[in-house]
């Protein structure tokens, strides 16, 4: 069983009920090898640490920036996507202490996981809003989420890859990127696309994904970092 004190240590956070958090930790998967498990899984908690967390973010956009509608809600996105709170995730050590399956334990490295930590992450903040109320939740969402804001408008991170990577290439170079698939893998409903970013007749970064948009946007990822932009 997990020590929930180095948990605890881990969000800075000392919970008066530690099931409350114990339970933002159980994955759906470790329930069903383990039905007599006296605690639910994480899905109610992740629920409400959604909405407290899109709360949080959104009233301190709303209080701090005159900007139109639109680019706040494009800037709350980029802080509440799944990526940025899986990474939160990971980075505070949490991962090991995860109660899952022994094949979701196995599977450290795909999308799926990253899927797990990011809701891992919304039931830790619906468990600390009802163990320790509105004010300990939004100190936490700020040390850990809005924190993330400065590097975000700073490097444009709001604006889809695809999209930044078009505007720079052809800002610095006059040329408008391409794609193409370099290889389909997988049955059809398992596919795996990877594509290849061009500019001009150079290819200049790879990407894998489920779907065609996906592989596209990480090697406008990938060629983003390759070409230092």
């Amino acid at each position: 069983m997990p020590d929930i004190d180095a948990v605890e240590q881990a969000l800075g956070v000392t919970f008066q009920n530690k099931d409350t958090l114990r339970q933002a930790l159980v994955h759906r998967s470790y329930l069903n090898e383990h039905p007599d498990f006296p605690l639910g899984h994480n899905e109610r908690l992740e629920f409400l640490g959604d909405a407290v967390l899109e709360l949080v973010v959104t009233e301190y956009l709303f209080q701090n920036f005159e900007n139109p509608e639109g680019e706040l809600t494009n800037w709350r996105a980029s802080l509440v996507n799944a990526d940025i709170l899986a990474g939160i995730c990971s980075d505070m050590g949490v991962e090991p202490f995860l109660y899952l399956s022994r094949g979701e334990a196995k599977d450290s490295d795909s999308k799926a996981r990253r899927y797990i930590l990011a809701n891992a992450y919304e039931a830790i903040i619906g468990a600390i809003y009802l163990d320790q109320g509105w004010e300990a939740s939004k100190t936490f969402i700020m040390k850990f989420v809005v924190s993330k804001l400065p590097n975000i408008l700073e490097h444009r991170l709001y604006i889809d890859p695809k999209s930044r990577f078009q505007e720079a290439a052809q800002e610095k170079m006059g040329v408008t990127p391409t794609y193409k698939v370099l290889s389909e893998e997988g049955p059809d409903h398992a596919k795996l696309f990877k594509i290849g970013a061009y500019l001009g007749k150079e290819l200049v970064a790879t990407g894998e994904g489920t779907s065609k948009h996906e592989a596209q946007v990480a090697a406008a990822e990938a060629a983003i970092t390759q070409m230092h932009w």
